[in-house]
């Protein structure tokens, strides 16, 4: 096998006045028009509105390259490509070579006859989405509705490309187009690996992996075949005949390392590698057991991940596409977004059925990582056709895709798809003729991708949507608890306080979210100073969900008091943010083994936004993602104030050793008075949930607004803090704090030094225009107490640098 790799320099061309200009691939037209001056920045200010035409308009990849007479020479040429967006015809020297209508597939084409020795044009004729989406619907003899965004491309549940690229309540409408992903011109004698997957059959000291090739031949005759993993090697010679063949081989791996999820173990990786005649893949593999498990019981349906035999609560959050430009999402730019998530105790991340399925590096690193991966097929919030056209390419896409990921250690679940369910529910025309569009959607959902699923891969279970109740079961799980995964956005869309987490029981919750404002440092990118005002146009324009700042505001309104400057009012939008989830999580985790999951809407940003997110674009850390930190720790200890003025205490544990542990309480006044303090001893529920005790707040102090509960966990060494307001913050008495800082460099680190005179909540270290993050961030600080934070910067920084930048905010400091 021999290839000629097209990827690099391309020219890009609008069909309407045939300017060209210089472009990448992968990459997209959108980052090649503003790499060559042709437009503005699409995420400053409200430049978005004026890039609408790009999505309207055809355009043309085209690339010169060069054959030798040796590469002709071979019996099969064929043109690989991948993530080509979308609709688009293919042609090779000026003759059309095949066309693509789902950038979800990837497409091989026979394109020899087309070739010649010398110069060679390959061009990709790219039409209008937008234009396409809409004809398709047209077609159509009935309406099939969609969610509608404040700026949005319509009906995009028409076409199979990202549908995010046309808007979302949290990103842009950039209907961009392009080639993403890999280009190769392959010659060969033989055949082609089209896909290798396997199945693991573990036994004591051994697993057995059962490995399948599809082998496409390029004539009938004999190949050499040969598997090699974990030492082991198998080799045999085959007949195959011309088109696809099937060759099984199974090789034994004895005494496996296993692969196990994020903090629970190493993610032993084994490389695997197949030959079938001239061509050769490799891929790396982890030996494990991982299995859904979903039963009946006396709660309602279980929903959980048992990996290696061992059930594992599930802490995450869920996945977007990591830029609105397609050629920004790089290897480099995912690194840091799932290392922040690996960093913060995550071991599940949830492939949101309105993006994408990722590029391979993506899973490489969650197989790395210990990240295990939820995956949505690529629907969402939309009802969708079901004509035999639609479904054909969509079963195109499934087999290629389930295929493609089969074998990564890091696949927990396919998932039919986003929210579709309630989709049902939500239009008029659903609701008045339910039948066709509930057919419509068991065409595509079970007769198409369950179905793949099922006949392609045992390894991994189907889970119609989410949320849903499994199979067959059309639950309201937005306000069901009880079966499958859950949906609660009552605390956001509902406007309900953040207490209303606590009356619910899900058995996993796979969406819950609240809004913040991004880090000064990224409001910057976007606002000039004089739109620093929550209602200036520049805020508003980045912020996607209708009356989504109001409920920031709001919500403040209910706990905090309202900060007259900008800055402060965006550290308290992200101090808030984080309670919020905070509040859900801590809830749901002490509530294991009923509930066995949580994944928060969302860990990523798309664009510089006002949003879910936990990072903010570019991976800043907001205040959330530092307390996911603590609330996702292995280990922790949680006070719940109860209606009836009580304060439960409990020790939470998702490690498999039980330890002695010791728990320091105190109740605290606002003026620094120590009022009461007792140590409790106990040992873990490893792993489990155990109620340590339980205070009466009357007990200790009289006006609950005075005081405060302070608790520290102290378990193997390790220790572990939190708290818990007896009132509202705003009704809270607190004391203006004298905060001291001071700044030292420590390798290529530096050392700031935190102190405070008197009880300090939510102190939270920046550093202004310095990229990195703080090792902690967002905590409560006792009166003379003193904290040393360590700053790791991207770039190298000096000390003056970072002595300038650096500011500290805390709660009390927000008002007068």
């Amino acid at each position: 096998m021999e290839t000629l790799n097209l990827a690099g320099k391309w020219k890009l061309s609008r069909a309407a006045d045939k300017e060209i200009i210089d472009a990448i691939v992968p990459g997209d037209n959108m980052s090649a028009l503003l790499d060559a001056g042709k437009i503005k920045d699409p995420y400053y200010a409200l430049n978005e509105v004026d890039l609408q035409w790009i999505g309207r308009e055809d355009w043309k990849y085209s690339k010169t390259f060069k054959v030798t007479k040796a590469f002709l020479a071979k019996k099969s040429v064929y043109l690989s490509c991948e993530y080509v967006d979308t609709i688009a015809e293919i042609r090779v020297n000026g003759k059309l070579a095949g066309k693509t209508d789902n950038m979800f597939v990837r497409y091989r084409l026979e394109v020899k006859k087309f070739l010649k020795e010398g110069e060679n044009t390959i061009e990709f004729f790219i039409k209008s989405p937008e234009n396409t989406a809409v004809a398709e619907a047209k077609k159509m003899k009935y309406k099939v509705p969609y969610t509608q965004f404040p700026i949005q491309s319509p009906d995009r549940n028409m076409i199979r490309k990202v549908a995010c690229h046309a808007g979302w309540d949290w990103g842009p409408c950039l209907m961009v187009s392009g080639i993403y992903g890999e280009v190769t011109l392959n010659a060969t004698d033989d055949g082609r690996i089209e896909y290798v997957y396997s199945k693991q059959n573990h036994s004591k000291d051994a697993c057995r992996i059962d490995a399948t090739c599809e082998y496409e031949a390029v004539a009938d005759g004999k190949i050499d075949f040969e598997i090699e993993l974990g030492g082991e090697t198998v080799k045999k010679t085959v007949k195959v005949a011309q088109g696809l063949n099937t060759i099984k081989a199974s090789v034994t791996v004895k005494k496996p390392v296993l692969w196990w999820p994020n903090s629970f173990g190493k993610q032993h990786l084994y490389t695997m590698t197949v030959k079938a005649g001239s061509d050769t893949l490799t891929k790396k593999i982890g030996l494990r057991t991982l299995e859904l498990v979903s039963k009946e019981d006396k709660h309602g349906l279980s929903m959980l991940f048992k990996v290696n035999g061992l059930e594992i609560f599930a802490k995450g959050a869920d996945w977007i596409p990591c830029d609105a430009l397609p050629q920004r999402q790089t290897k480099e730019a995912m690194i840091p977004l799932l290392e922040s998530a690996k960093k913060v105790h995550m071991n599940m991340l949830r492939v949101w059925g309105g993006g994408q399925y990722e590029f391979d590096y993506f899973y490489d690193l969650c197989d790395e990582m210990g990240l295990m991966v939820w995956h949505d097929f690529m629907f969402s919030c939309s009802l969708y056709p079901a004509t035999k056209e639609f479904l054909a390419t969509v079963k195109q896409e499934a087999v290629h895709q389930v295929k493609r990921l089969h074998d990564r250690a890091c696949m927990a679940l396919w998932c039919g798809n986003n929210e579709n369910v309630g989709a049902l529910k939500w239009y008029k025309e659903a609701r008045e003729n339910r039948d066709r569009y509930l057919v419509d959607y068991d065409r595509l959902n079970e007769g198409v991708l369950g179905a793949t699923v099922d006949e392609f891969d045992t390894e991994h279970s189907f889970w119609p949507s989410s949320p849903c109740g499994g199979r067959g079961d059309y639950s309201d799980c937005w306000h069901v608890d009880n079966r499958g995964d859950m949906h609660y956005w009552e605390v956001w869309h509902g406007s309900k306080p953040f207490e209303a987490y606590y009356e619910k029981v899900p058995r996993f919750c796979s969406e819950f979210g609240f809004q913040s404002f991004p880090s000064m440092d990224t409001i910057k990118t976007y606002a000039p100073e004089s739109e620093w005002n929550v209602t200036a146009p520049s805020m508003e324009h980045h912020q996607r969900n209708p009356g989504g700042n109001t409920r920031v505001l709001s919500t403040m309104s209910m706990y905090f008091r309202i900060p007259p400057k900008f800055e402060d009012f965006v550290y308290m939008s992200q101090v808030q943010q984080g309670i919020a989830i905070k509040t859900a999580v801590e809830h749901w985790r002490h509530l294991r083994p009923v509930c066995m999951g949580t994944l928060y809407w969302q860990i990523n940003d798309n664009w510089p936004v006002c949003s879910w997110a936990s990072l903010d674009y570019k991976g800043k850390w907001k205040l959330l993602h530092y307390m996911a930190q603590r609330f996702y720790a292995p280990t922790i200890v949680s006070g719940f104030r109860r209606p009836d003025g009580k304060v439960e205490v409990w020790l939470t544990d998702d490690t498999l050793k039980v330890r002695d542990a010791k728990i320091n309480v105190k109740v605290i006044s606002f003026a620094g008075k120590e009022i009461f303090k007792e140590t409790v001893k106990v040992k873990t529920k490893s792993p489990g949930a155990l109620l340590v005790k339980t205070y009466n707040i009357s007990d200790y102090v009289k006006n609950p607004e005075e005081a405060f509960m302070h608790l520290e966990l102290d378990c193997d060494g390790s220790v572990f803090k939190n708290e818990v307001f007896f009132a509202e913050q705003k009704k809270s008495v607190i004391p203006q704090a004298t905060i001291k800082t001071s700044v030292k460099a420590d390798g290529q680190t530096f050392k700031l030094e935190i102190a405070t005179d008197k009880a300090a909540f939510f102190v939270s270290a920046n550093a202004d225009g310095i990229k990195g993050e703080f090792d902690d961030n967002c905590f409560t600080m006792l009166a003379g107490e003193k904290r040393v934070l360590t700053f790791t910067p991207e770039s190298k920084v000096s000390l003056e640098q970072f002595r300038k930048a650096v500011s500290v905010k805390h709660l009390r400091a927000t008002y007068e």
